[in-house]
């Protein structure tokens, strides 16, 4: 018999789909069905007006509506709008580079482990707030002393300027009281903004006096608990305005042919810049105050640089003289942080003024407890444990200028000199929070007798000791006296009453346990702080400092089963109650664990501990959660079930992997990193279960999960080993006590694997339908028994999948997996190699049949000759010569010896000519003509 060329026939599934459906006949309900969703429809119409006239009704559009995301699309956006309205004066490269360069290199004096006030802000800002009312007097304005022509001397303009400062300082001014804190703090920003338009408008009198009026604010103690804020309000203004004044003397001395150097001297500012730079400072010696003439002028401090090499370190000590004259205590110590604040800035270098106002400011400490400032808190109604805290922004400001890289001779006459004052509680605290960890680490048992001989009405010894504690946590005392430092401090903290004040002084000393003692010791502070804590539910108000208990404890203890055999932790988890705080708490605990755990564990306790931690994150997920919540609580989840291994006990782990399944249920990344430890757990069981029949379906099974699930390569190795497995069947099998032959259920089978074998994609590294050859060679090879079709039926079927395959789009597929169909996109070459398969299959379909032909199989040849009649029928393109000879030689074979059923013939025919009548089949007409029906006699 010759072989014949293969051509399958385009199959279009949704027209035979479409074809197979039941025919729909129309019904009529009416407009009412009880199934139909009820609809209510509101139509609202305008009134009509008197004369008739109707108007249209609210549905209708108007072309006055405007779409929000239409200006996208008109071609101008912000960015470009303001480039196009951008000054080119203002944008001149040369000053500009020049002025950030050299910003750069002024402040490279200060490293980076200086901390700056900007970090000092906030906190003050957060801090300091009142609910009292506020005063405040802006500046009017003043029609008297107006400049006139511009043709006045230079000695009438400066006249006229010295008589608008006085008119300023007469009363052109207005006083605004009963403010709020907010309000109050909306008239600063509106005087740093009217500061800036004075300034843009070349109204630089008007900004001098802005500057000047804000500087008197800060002789104002009358509300004295929101005084640190002021000052920080206020300086911002003066720090905006010495910017601004340096900025427009520096803009002098640059033009289009020269361009100041990184470090330039006096003799690089030309004359002009140098008479300016001279009459600001002029015009501020003019102010008669004392308190707004220092802070104007050393908001400037830095414009000395434009007059002479010294005038800097001229002024420094002058301005440090000026602050002896103010007399009150909390003014003065502000002044002198402001000046060591523009001192670091502007001359880091000049230590010995930054010392200078340290000693002075030492001389008038005991004026914080004499008569007169007791006398003004006794006017405000503020008691002195409210009023001390109101030192500590500026004491430990001017501490910390002093002590940065100062030689440890000066750090310790510094000390010796706080320890000497009465009352020095407060001085004590400064010299912890401002000097260099180190330092007090190494004397820890000598600050903490000097914390024993503090007077605790005038500010409390828990708060030294927790400036105390945070030094402890970045450098580490002598080993000796570590437990007595622990057991001194905690003496103080566990007598605390007042929660906050205990919470936010343990918090701190919970790290030095940490670093330094064993759990038993960590134990015995979290019992400590659960029993603080617990009653009248005060951990509600306390859950900043409690995360940072537990991240502080994480982060010392990596390994996790000390950690949860820790007898207090999980009780100390209890706490956390607010479920947005428990949940980023738990965040913090799985990704220590992920960040931390080297080895896979299977120990039960941090098991059923991480379960509950996972679980309490899985169960926060709801309808809101945004998706990159969901996949950070996904990562976590899926590195801990990751570091889960019970080694060779896999009966253990796959009833992990149900729990987890059972748990993790709404988190998609969760369920699929389950999927993929299942299928590896089944990859390593499935050979060690007896029958063969039940380890190939599993091998299939497997593969199709790991299919749906997006796991290519665990699929082919599924399916690679159900192929090696295939050869191991033998030919009978025991079957409920009995046995049977096993060719039958081979082929059942088989064929559930072509159907997958459909949309499984080929592998990049491999052939052109590598595992269809690799299962042909098997089938090949195996040993049938002698008097059975059933491998001639598994080529049919073979010849059905690789019809199906030839197809330009595919029957089915699977979500998120592209079929071969996607990848080959109908490519000439793997069809060319489909074709070969199937001539190939063809081929021995065909031998098979001839075969047949003795008196015992003719029977056996007739049945599978219209079998592979109907095959060919069903995928075969007959318009082809050649295959739609093949099938009336088939038809004819089928009916040669009398042993077709008659009935399934006519059957066949008659679906044969009905088929004909389609567009696209009419070839099958001529077909029909071909097959004759034979009448047996």
């Amino acid at each position: 018999m010759a072989v014949f060329p293969w051509h399958s026939r385009n199959r279009n599934y949704k027209a035979e789909f479409a074809s197979c459906r039941l025919e729909a006949v129309p019904l009529e309900f009416g407009d009412y069905h009880p199934l139909k969703p009820i609809t209510v429809t509101e139509s609202k119409t305008k009134k009509v007006n008197r004369k008739g006239s109707t108007s249209s009704t609210s549905s209708s559009s108007s072309s006055s509506v405007v779409d929000p995301l239409s200006s996208v699309l008109d071609g101008t956006d912000p960015l470009s709008m303001f480039a196009a309205t951008a000054d080119p004066v203002a944008l001149a490269a040369a000053t500009d580079s020049s002025r950030r360069k050299r910003d750069r290199d002024d402040n490279s004096v200060v490293g980076s482990d200086f901390e700056p006030w900007a970090n000092k802000r906030g906190e003050i800002l957060a801090r300091y707030t009142t609910t009292e009312k506020l005063s405040i007097n802006l500046f009017m304005g003043s029609e008297k002393g107006k400049a006139g022509p511009a043709t006045l001397a230079m000695s009438e303009k400066v006249r006229t300027r010295l008589e608008e400062l006085d008119d300023f300082e007469e009363g052109s001014q207005k006083e605004l009281l009963n403010l709020t804190q907010q309000d109050y703090m909306n008239r600063i920003e509106e005087l740093n903004q009217s500061l800036k338009d004075a300034w843009a408008s070349d109204q630089k009198v008007k900004a001098l006096k802005i500057v000047i009026q804000c500087s008197k604010l800060l002789s104002d103690t009358s509300v004295i608990q929101f005084y640190p804020s002021k000052f920080v309000l206020i300086t911002d203004i003066l720090d905006t305005f010495g910017k601004l004044v340096y900025e427009r003397i520096f803009s002098m001395c640059v033009d289009n042919r020269s361009v100041l150097p990184d470090h330039f001297s006096p003799e690089n500012a030309n004359d002009t810049a140098k008479e300016t730079c001279l009459n600001w400072f002029f015009k501020i010696a003019s102010i008669r105050e004392l308190i707004p003439r220092f802070y104007v002028e050393a908001s400037i401090l830095k414009c000395n640089k434009f007059l002479s090499k010294t005038g800097i370190s001229e002024c420094l000590p002058r301005l440090t003289c000026m602050i002896r004259g103010i007399g009150d205590p909390l003014v003065s110590v502000y002044a002198r942080a402001y000046l060591c604040r523009v001192g670091m800035e502007v001359a880091p270098h000049l230590k010995e003024t930054l010392n200078k106002n340290f000693f002075d400011f030492l001389l008038t400490f005991k004026q914080i407890h004499g008569d007169t400032v007791q006398n003004q808190l006794v006017v405000q109604g503020v008691e002195l444990p409210s009023y001390l805290p109101l030192y500590p922004p500026a004491m430990d400001w001017i501490f910390q200028c002093i002590s940065y890289h100062a030689p440890e001779a000066l750090l310790t006459e510094m000390m010796e000199r706080c320890k000497k004052l009465g009352n020095n509680a407060l001085l004590l605290n400064s010299v912890m929070s401002a000097f260099r960890a180190e330092f007090i680490a190494t004397r820890s048992m000598d600050f903490i007798g000097m914390i024993k001989e503090c007077d605790e009405s005038g500010f409390p010894k828990h708060l030294l000791f927790r400036s105390l504690g945070l030094n402890l946590a970045l450098a580490d005392p002598p080993e000796s006296d570590r437990l007595q430092i622990l057991n001194e401090a905690w003496k103080v903290i566990t007598k605390l009453k007042n929660p906050q004040d205990y919470i936010n002084c343990a918090e701190v000393w919970v790290e030095y346990t940490c670093k330094h003692f064993t759990k038993r010791e960590v134990n015995t502070v979290l019992a400590d702080v659960i029993k603080h804590m617990t009653p009248d539910r005060a951990f509600e108000d306390s859950y900043p400092q409690l995360q940072l208990i537990i991240k502080k404890v994480i982060a010392y203890f990596h390994d996790f089963s000390v950690l949860f055999s820790v007898e207090k932790f999980l009780p100390f988890l209890d706490m956390f109650q607010k479920e947005s705080v428990r949940v980023e708490v738990c965040k913090c605990i799985m990704d220590a664990f992920i960040k931390h755990q080297q080895e896979p564990t299977k120990d039960p306790v941090i098991l059923n501990a991480l379960l509950h931690v996972c679980k309490t994150m899985h169960d926060s997920v709801n309808a809101l959660t945004l998706e990159d919540e969901k996949r950070m609580l996904s990562y976590l989840i899926n590195g801990f079930i990751k570091m889960v291994s019970f080694g060779r006990d896999f009966e253990q782990q796959l009833s992990f992997y149900v729990e987890s399944r059972s748990m993790f249920c709404n988190l998609e990344p969760v369920l699929v990193q389950l999927i993929h430890a299942c299928v590896a757990y089944c990859f390593i069981t499935i050979p060690s279960l007896a029958g063969i029949f039940t380890r190939l379906n599993l091998y299939l099974h497997s593969g199709q999960v790991a299919l749906a699930n997006q796991c290519l390569s665990q699929a082919d190795a599924f399916f690679k080993a159900a192929i090696s497995l295939i050869p191991e069947v033998p030919k009978m099998i025991n079957i409920d006590g009995k046995m049977r032959p096993s060719e039958s259920f081979l082929l059942e089978f088989l064929c559930n694997f072509f159907s997958t074998l459909l949309i499984v994609p080929d592998h990049p590294e491999h052939g052109v339908l590598f595992l269809v050859r690799e299962l042909l060679n098997v089938i090949q090879d195996y040993t049938w028994e002698d008097n059975s079709d059933e491998k001639i039926r598994i080529y049919t079927c073979v010849l059905h999948l690789l019809s199906a395959m030839s197809q330009e789009t595919y029957l089915y597929h699977i979500d998120k997996v592209d079929s071969n169909d996607s990848l080959y996109g109908g490519d000439s070459k793997f069809l060319a190699e489909n074709n070969k398969l199937c001539e190939t299959v063809m081929a021995q379909i065909l031998e098979h049949l001839k075969t047949l032909a003795k008196d015992e199989a003719l029977k056996r040849q007739s049945s599978l000759g219209l079998s592979f009649f109907n095959s060919i029928l069903a995928h075969g393109d007959l318009r082809n010569n050649k295959l739609n000879q093949l099938s009336v030689n088939l038809w004819h074979l089928a009916q040669r010896h009398g042993c077709a059923d008659t009935r399934t013939m006519v059957k066949t025919l008659e679906y044969i000519k009905k088929q004909s009548k389609q567009p696209d089949m009419t070839h099958l007409t001529e077909l029909a003509l071909r097959l004759p029906l034979q009448t047996r006699t």
